[in-house]
Formats: structure tokens, sequence, C-alpha cells
């Protein structure tokens, strides 16, 4: 039996199938359309799951949609009624899509699925749809490698949730309380998105990575006025601060009067204003998510926690999560995000409307995430000679200790092998890599490679035999979604002088033995790298530690800022002309930047992503 499940029309649209409830694919649409953070029907990443199965849409059972739109549009009627006639402005611009599009939801996927497969809309298999976090819920625990385990989703707003906790038991998750809209934790990081100039719904992450540059000085003041923290975890935000639930917005004068400012501009400079912001609203974040794990410990008594939802992504809170939390362990759904939610809505129904039972899987049933299409060495070979490239075809006893030389050598190499990732880290299919003991890495990457921000820090991959030798960590983080701190004997210690810097000022000095790769607050995104998952990207490490004794690489995602991660072998060779990357691993194939076709330098192709 196939079953599709489909998340769309708000960001991060994907589709993913599963074949008797084992996952066969997922991928998420910007993969293929090129728009980042796509939010249109995933007609694309749906075609691709279907081909990896071998089937047309007449071979899938049942059709599964990540929320409810009806509800939806029931809690967006509410807001605007509760808060009229403020916000008319907002209304006005949100009602023609209701009206036109997402009130005839179902009418508008019969149409997008009959087009696809050719058929009439009464042919179609029927089409079910989930609660927005029940999606979440389902994505986090049926995957997990949890026999029961308590399950906490956390995100801007699905319908009306925008925290949930689940208790997750066989085949069922049953839903044990939420906090409801406009109080929101995931909205609440994004009005610091937004106020710090970044984008919402994309620069979270950023925001993330600036806060170890700054000092918490804005905590009091953000839980004196923003919100009412219980010792539960528990909140409710002052709304009179926000405009996200009536405005066009994030947040409001009132707000700018509290912190001294209006938003920063985008692309303007960061200040140490903005890393202290970052820094305040980080240290928040981490302790409603402590206290809010502590609480669903207590209630629900289970050892293991499972977490989805946006604010999962939250790597530091997790690592902290991780560390001071109650729980033994904690497992992470890697497509956190709303793509993930297309995978929950069919495990959803698989398990859940089907009845069908689980199997606690080995490990988690994941596949290490490594679940978008491969490209076999055919395919690549037809596209190189199509495009002129100078390439070498490289035996595999002889390609790993060749690519490890060069990596030893400074060089950076985009890396292609394999199947693609779900979710939106690069974890070893798609990845740039380079040495992470060069204290130029970081600088180099970022802004000759990645032409993105200076203080963005790299996250290193690593063996996951050799991790706990590292790094402050003592078991398996696959998917890039735990901090651990580099080893004490790892760290090089600062001076006097040095201790004393503030902000940016900290990014150049080394602290560790791996220092394109280390924080300024000596922490790390750690990702563990298994031969049973990904066994070309560990023989690779493998090799790089033969060489150089450093079982650990610098890896980031193989794309540009404001482009998704490449897809293709065009994707990739396109990402390498015009970058400063200085060699391509194609499968078995490995180009050298200098030994390309000249060609005339032409940044146009800037403007064709949008920044994020």
């Amino acid at each position: 039996m196939h079953i599709l499940g489909i998340s769309a029309y708000y960001h991060d649209s994907a589709a993913a199938l599963l074949r008797d409830g084992k996952i066969v694919a997922a991928a998420q649409e910007e993969r293929f359309t090129r728009k980042k953070h796509d939010a249109g029907f995933p007609a694309r990443a749906m075609a691709y799951c279907l081909d990896e199965a071998g089937i047309g849409l007449d071979g899938v059972d049942y059709v599964a949609f990540y929320d409810k739109p009806l509800l939806k549009f029931e809690r967006l009627l509410e807001t605007y009624l509760a808060s009229a006639p403020r916000g008319l402005r907002s209304f006005i611009a949100a009602m023609p899509v209701w009206l036109k599009e997402k009130l005839y939801l179902k009418t508008l996927l019969r149409k997008e699925l009959a087009a696809h497969a050719g058929c009439a809309e009464k042919d179609l298999p029927p089409l079910l749809f989930n609660e927005h976090h029940r999606s979440h819920a389902a994505s986090a625990y049926y995957p997990s490698p949890f026999a029961e385990a308590t399950v906490m989703c956390l995100d801007g707003v699905g319908e009306w949730a925008t925290s949930s906790v689940w208790t997750g038991c066989d085949n069922s998750l049953t839903p044990e309380w939420e906090i409801d809209f406009p109080h929101s934790l995931g909205l609440l990081y994004s009005a610091f998105t937004y106020y710090t100039g970044f984008k919402v719904n994309s620069g979270e992450y950023k925001l993330m990575g600036l806060a170890p540059y700054g000092e918490p000085r804005y905590v009091d003041r953000i839980l004196d006025n923003l919100l009412d923290l219980k010792e539960d975890g528990s909140f409710r935000l002052d709304m009179s601060y926000f405009n996200f639930a009536t405005g066009l917005t994030m947040t409001n004068a009132k707000f700018d009067t509290l912190f001294g400012a209006p938003p920063r501009k985008a692309e303007s400079t960061i200040s140490q204003r903005e890393m202290d912001l970052a820094r305040s609203i980080q240290v928040v974040t981490e302790e409603i998510v402590l206290r809010l794990a502590r609480t669903v410990h207590a209630e629900l008594g289970m050892k293991h926690l499972c977490l989805a939802g946006g604010v999962a992504l939250n790597c530091v809170a997790n690592g902290r999560l991780l560390r001071e939390g109650p729980f033994e362990d904690i497992w992470i759904q890697p497509a956190a995000g709303d793509a993930g939610g297309a995978l929950g809505a069919a495990y959803s129904a698989w398990h859940e409307y089907l009845d069908e039972e689980r199997d606690t899987p080995r490990g988690d049933a994941m596949l290490g995430s490594y679940l978008g299409p491969a490209f076999d060495d055919d395919e690549i070979r037809r596209f190189l000679d199509s495009q002129g490239a100078v390439y070498r075809e490289i035996d595999e006893d002889e390609r790993y200790p060749e690519l490890a030389r060069l990596l030893d050598d400074g060089k950076v190499l985009g890396w292609f092998h394999g199947r693609m990732e779900f979710g939106p880290r690069s974890l070893g299919g798609r990845s740039i890599l380079g040495d992470p003991r060069n204290q130029k890495m970081q600088s180099v990457m970022n802004l000759k490679i990645k032409y993105r921000e200076s203080f963005r820090p790299f996250a290193p991959a690593v063996k996951f035999d050799r991790v706990s030798e590292w790094f402050e960590i003592d078991r398996p983080s696959p998917y890039m979604l735990i901090v651990a701190d580099v080893l004490e004997k790892r760290r090089i210690d600062m001076n006097d002088e040095q201790k004393a810097l503030f902000g940016i000022d900290k990014l150049n000095i080394p602290r560790s033995d791996l220092p394109a790769v280390t924080h300024v607050d000596y922490s790390a995104r750690i990702q563990t790298v298994h031969p049973d998952t990904n066994p070309a990207f560990y023989r690779l490490l493998d090799a790089f530690e033969a060489r150089s004794g450093c079982p650990v690489l610098v890896n980031t995602s193989f794309n540009v800022r404001g482009e998704p991660i490449v897809c293709t072998p065009e994707d990739a060779y396109r990402c390498f002309m015009r970058t400063e990357m200085d060699y391509l691993a194609l499968g078995p194939f490995l180009l050298a930047k200098s030994d390309q076709p000249q060609r005339e330098r032409d940044d146009s192709w800037k403007q064709e992503f949008e920044l994020d």
C-alpha cells in the first residue's frame, strides 16, 4: 500500500511517500523549482517520489494533506473579529487568497492531482486531511527509535496550536495539552528575527548563530514586558507589543520604544545591539524549552522525548535539553519544519487512520534523511560531456585518498554523492567541504563560496566513533541538530586582551584545534557520520583522518546564499562554476576549477536568488 503525504501553500512545500509504512522518498519542492522555501503545490517533488517508487498516482491508495485549512480560516476570522477594526489592512490583504484558493483547498488539491495524473478527479485516491500539529507529532514519533515517548511540537502556529504535547505509544498519538495562538514561542523568536533585520521563516538560524557574539542584556526586559512565563513553561505574550496577529509586520512602535530603536534594515551593518538582542531571545527560548520539558517529564513520566516543529531546529536549545533536561534521550525529526509535515501526514494515515501496527525501528526509520534523488554515473557523465567540462574519473580505491589530499592542502571541495537530503541540512549528500583545522577556512567559505555574512558558523561532520574524542557529546547526532562544546583539551586558551573583546571582534580569534568549526563560545553544531547510512562520506572522513589525524571536516550546504541546496548534477556544476570552490566531486568524477573552460565573469546570476 502506498500513501502520499503533501505539505503546501504556506512555506517549504514537500511530498513524501510511504510503502507499507516504510519511507520510499521525500523531498522539498524548492530543490526542483530552485525557489527557496517554495510554497506552491509540490508537483515536482511528488513526481520524484512516485518515480522513485516506480508507480503513478493510480498506484497511490491515499493522499494525506498536512493540515486542515478550514480550522486555520476559523482562527484567522476569529482573530480579526476580536481585534476589529485594528488589522483591517491585513484582513483585506489576506482575504482574496483565502476566498480564491485556500478556502477551497480540497478542490484545488484535487485539480492539481488530476492534472498530474492526467485523469478525472473521480478516479483519484481518497484525500485525507490531518491537523498540523498531529502531522508534526507523527513525523517526530513514528520514525523515532523509541517504543514510546513524549512528543513536543513547537512552532509558529498551525491551525490554532503553537505548542503541543503528545504521548506516543505503539501506533497511536494521544494529545495531552496545547498552547494556542497568538501565544507562540516560534512567533516570539520570529519577531526578534524580524526586528534584528533578518527574514522571517528563513533567518531564524542566523539569529541563533549571531547570539554567541552578544550579551544577554535584554533578558529581563523581555521577561518583564513581552511575556508572562510560568514555572511550568507555559506563557502568554503581551500582544500590545506585536503586530503579527492582525498586521503586516511582526512588531510595532511599542516594541520599538521598549528596545529603543526601530527594526534594523535588512543588509545594513549588524551592531552589538543586534547581537545582544539575539543572545537575549536565545536565552529566553532555551529557558522556555527546558521548563516545558521538565513539566511534561513530571506529568507523563516517560524516558524519551521526540521533537518537531520549527523551534526544534534550534540546535542550541536541543543541546541544552540533551545535557540538562530530564529525559534519558531525545530524537528530533530532521525535517522538523513544515516540509516534514508531509511525512507526518502520511505516517498518521498509515498508523492512525488505517490502524497499522508500528515496529520500533533500529536506530531510526529516516535512512539518514537521504531520501531525495540520486544520479548514476552515466547520467553525470552525459551531463558533464554536454557542458564540455574537463574531468577525471577516479577509481574508488584512489578516490578518497586523493580527495583527502586536496582537503589537507586547504582546498574547498564541492561534494555530490548519492541521494539528496530531506530537510534543511546538508548531511554529506550535497555538501561543500573544507579542512576544519584551517584558520582561514570560515572566512573563505563564507565570503568567497557562500557569499554570506561573515559571522555565520560552520558545522563539523565527524566520524561517529570519534565524536567523543573531539566534542562533549556521548551519542549520535546524525542530523546536525545538536550543539555541543569542543572538548577542553582541544581548546586554545585566550589571553586577557582576547577575553576582553566584544561582538564580531571575537570572530578571528582561534579557539581550538578546529578553528573553522568552533564558534566564539567554544560550541559546534555536530553531525556524526555513520557508514550504514552514508558509507561514501564516512570513507572520505576516514581517508582524511588517515592523512591528517583529524576525523572531522567542515560541512556546509551546497548552495550560495538565497539558493536552495543543489539537487541535480547541473545545479552542482552551475554553483561550482559561479563560486570560488577549488574542486568538485560528482560521484566518481573530479573537476578542478582551473581546468574548466574559461568563461567570462558574470555576476548577474546573483540577482537570481532573493537574499534570505
